[in-house]
């Protein structure tokens, strides 16, 4: 079992913080939500419709990404209206890409001692 203080000590200190944004990118529905978010702002029913699951499990989905301030909603008459909010993304995006920069460094020197070794090989067999 994880220590709890160790593991999730931030997990609710700050909204939108990484915990968030990642718990809710985590679900497939979600992830698709922001899709067709990404299309322009859409009104809740509309996304309810694109997805066959019932309308509380969309409110709940939505909760989540409104906590981890993907989406932002406003109302309009009797509609609630949800807009993308890619901030928390480009914060997500910014930390990941140390590790792609960490991973391309890595495999460009893989890639250089496998040349040296392949280069070694063909020497000794041509010896």
């Amino acid at each position: 079992m994880r220590h709890r203080s160790v593991t999730y000590t931030s997990a609710r200190t700050s909204p939108g913080n990484f915990a968030d944004v990642f718990q809710a990118l985590a679900d497939p529905t979600r992830r698709a939500m922001l899709d067709l978010l990404r299309r322009g702002s859409q009104p809740a029913g509309h996304i309810a419709h694109a997805f066959p699951v019932s309308r509380p499990a969309i409110s709940k989905h939505l909760r989540l990404l409104r906590r981890a301030h993907l989406v932002r909603e406003h109302r309009e008459g009797r509609n609630r209206i949800y807009d993308l909010h890619p901030e928390p993304l480009r914060a997500v995006d910014s930390w990941i890409e140390h590790y792609r920069r960490f991973w391309s460094t890595r495999l460009s020197k893989e890639a250089e001692h496998a040349r040296k070794m392949q280069g070694s090989r063909k020497r000794e067999a041509t010896k």
